[in-house]
């Protein structure tokens, strides 16, 4: 093969060669165009290509009205960062709440309610520090969709109710103890979801797509915090439920979230 790879796994633009060989093994099906993406992407990383960092995932765009290929993180690429930093210092095993048996698009699943994450980090002097991530398994699941629009769960997170949230959790609490390596969303988070439909998974809002929320401004947030702080504190709500609450109206930077977590201290 004539392709010229060099020691990361990087290929020039126009080696047709190595682009077909990462479509046949690690991207099948994959156009060459979204290939490329993948190599650019990891060239500008300092990444491994042949390591797999990077996932291509199908997401559908409101402003072009279909489908267009994303280049995501995967959660190994995470996982990798972390232990690379040499202030990784292991990750909990999942924690699941209680299981719900539901009808969703005409399939019946029984899944867990949510499921918490703790990753632990080194800082600086020595002291080991806990970040803990729930997510909700409603809140993450990806829809089937399909011409139909189906909103039963696709075949991976039906096949998989656990471990498909673990790892949504496990990649928020990395990126709350490794805020530095980005704060993308992995591949397992948005495998089969349509960006429209990503806060509300309604039929109406398939029909209808659902506007970008803005952030918190920080004026708000500064005016409001001591009111979340009181009922936190007063054990009426945890801070992963103001959480949630704030961010079905706007959207919550991840400092304003670590307040907020830190207000039950």
């Amino acid at each position: 093969m004539n392709a010229t790879v060099n020691q990361t796994g990087f290929t020039q633009p126009n080696d047709h060669e190595v682009i077909e060989v990462l479509r046949n093994s690690l991207y099948p099906g994959a156009s060459d165009t979204s290939i490329q993406m993948v190599v650019s992407y990891c060239r500008a990383s300092g990444l491994d290509v042949m390591q797999k960092p990077v996932h291509i995932v199908p997401i559908y765009d409101s402003k072009i009205g279909g489908m267009r290929d994303v280049v995501m993180p995967g959660i190994g690429l995470y996982r990798t960062q972390a232990a690379r930093s040499g202030n990784y210092a292991g990750v909990s095993e999942p924690e699941f709440g209680p299981d719900i048996t539901e009808n969703i698009g005409g399939v019946e699943i029984t899944y867990p309610q949510w499921c918490k994450v703790v990753v632990k980090r080194v800082i600086p002097n020595g002291t080991i520090v806990e970040f803990a991530a729930v997510e909700r398994w409603k809140e993450n699941y990806a829809i089937k969709g399909g011409k139909e629009r189906s909103i039963a769960p696709n075949a991976m997170w039906l096949k998989r109710p656990y471990g498909q949230i673990s790892k949504c959790a496990e990649a928020q609490a990395l990126r709350k103890a490794f805020p530095e390596f980005g704060a993308s969303p992995t591949a397992e988070e948005m495998e089969g979801k349509d960006l429209y439909v990503e806060r509300d998974i309604t039929p109406a809002a398939q029909s209808h797509p659902t506007p970008a929320l803005e952030y918190y401004s920080p004026e708000s947030f500064e005016q409001n915090f001591p009111k979340w702080q009181s009922v936190i504190q007063g054990g009426k709500k945890t801070p992963e439920q103001i959480i949630s609450m704030v961010e079905s109206k706007a959207m919550l930077s991840e400092d304003q979230k670590q307040q907020i977590l830190g207000a039950a201290a």
